[in-house]
């Protein structure tokens, strides 16, 4: 160990006459410990929440959606055909998009309708898995001795608004209609509720309804056409470079847009609200690296004899500058280390046993999303040792200036 080390550690030492010196040592490594823990804890469960939208808007989004300039997709099996055999793309499924009104026997309300292939894989419904979606999702089906009604899937809140339960009856109102002698009908058909999904999300669960793919091209007349295909990509964030290789072999007419795009608002004030919170609570630790700053100007005044007796004996202006630096940075380094293993274990009692509840009426979720990130944990440390260690610096220069001769002569 070289003399510099030795002699910030003996620094690092309390003693009786320097007592309030160490008691600021100990709150300025409060400090850093705390800033870090909340840090940690903080990014962890913005991160767990962005994972958690990601997940919510896919279990109801494909990844990636093409369309048609003009119109619906006629041709719609060869393209998926060729889209399937993109690089990235696991899956692909062809739907209809349509707006209708939905009446029950209490009540009445607008829908977004979907008409999906319950036997492509790429067509999810948060909740229900291929099978399921089979089952729930049935065109009409006439035998000889009845008529079985098609099925709808709504989302809770809209199954809420128009007072539809599972295994109601309730009708579907087209403005795809036709003429009559007293003019435009619109086309009216009856479906029985055979499943409600909650995607975590108002919007979606207030509009959406899912039909089977068949049903909504006979409802809004558009043939054996398609309004669009739904993409679903092995890496969900490649999804943009993804759509872009399949718009390039595609061409004109059609074009493409993916998930992240369709969302962009939304992420971006994510990410806004996540380095917000990473500048406030930096703020913590820099408050922790002025007490830092202020204990070793407070030793440097306390040394001064010391410092003037190391330089006589031949110490160099970079030896004084390295002993304040070395007890500067260990102050952070200790408060950072305890910071990250608190923060950690905090994540750990928040992730497994979920003590604080979130009223569901109020937030997305009913307990608090963790998920702690390599890269956060990471950017988080080297902020804090950075901040410590620029800290540092004044007081280790003005040691390291002192003239001997006037120390020891006024000391």
């Amino acid at each position: 160990m070289s003399f510099e080390y030795f002699v910030g550690g003996r620094y690092l030492r309390s003693k009786n006459k320097q007592a309030f010196i160490s008691f600021i040592t100990f709150l300025s490594m409060a400090g850093v410990t705390v800033g870090v823990m909340a840090l940690i804890i903080v990014i962890a469960v913005m991160t767990g929440a962005e994972s958690y939208f990601t997940s919510q808007i896919l279990g109801v989004e494909s990844h990636i959606i093409i369309r048609r300039h003009g119109g619906t997709i006629a041709d719609y099996a060869e393209v998926i055909n060729q889209v399937e055999s993109s690089a990235g793309v696991v899956s692909a499924a062809p739907f209809v998009y349509s707006q209708v009104m939905l009446r029950s026997s209490s009540g009445i309300s607008g829908a977004v309708l979907r008409g999906i292939d319950p036997q492509a894989s790429g067509s999810p419904i948060k909740g229900y898995d291929k099978e399921s979606l089979i089952k729930k999702i049935r065109p009409q089906v006439t035998t000889e001795s009845s008529v079985l009604s098609p099925g709808i899937i709504l989302g809770k809140e809209l199954a809420l608004t128009i007072g539809a339960a599972e295994g109601e009856m309730i009708y579907l109102i087209s403005p795809k209609g036709m003429m009559s002698p007293i003019g435009h009908m619109p086309t009216m058909k009856r479906f029985e509720v055979t499943g409600i999904f909650e995607s975590g999300f108002y919007e979606y669960d207030a509009s959406l309804a899912f039909i089977h793919l068949k049903t909504a091209q006979q409802l809004i007349k558009i043939g054996d056409s398609v309004s669009g295909i739904g993409v679903r990509v092995d890496e969900i964030y490649r999804a943009d470079t993804i759509s872009q290789s399949i718009l390039a072999d595609l061409g004109f007419p059609y074009w493409t847009t993916d998930w992240m795009r369709m969302n962009q608002n939304f992420f971006s004030a994510l990410k806004l609200e996540k380095k917000a919170m990473f500048v406030i609570l930096t703020l913590i630790i820099m408050v922790a690296a002025f007490n830092i700053a202020s204990t070793l100007i407070m030793m440097v005044m306390g040394k001064t004899q010391d410092i003037a007796i190391l330089k006589a004996m031949g110490a160099t202006d970079r030896s004084i500058w390295k002993i304040f630096v070395f007890k500067g940075s260990v102050i952070g380094f200790i408060g950072t280390a305890i910071g990250v293993i608190l923060g950690i274990f905090g994540c750990i009692l928040l992730k497994y046993y979920k003590f604080i509840e979130l009223p569901g009426e109020v937030y997305y979720f009913t307990s608090l999303p963790v998920q702690l990130e390599f890269l956060d944990v990471f950017f988080i440390i080297a902020a804090a040792m950075s901040i410590c260690f620029i800290s540092t610096l004044y007081p280790a220069f003005k040691a390291s200036k002192l003239n001997p001769v006037e120390a020891l002569r006024y000391g």
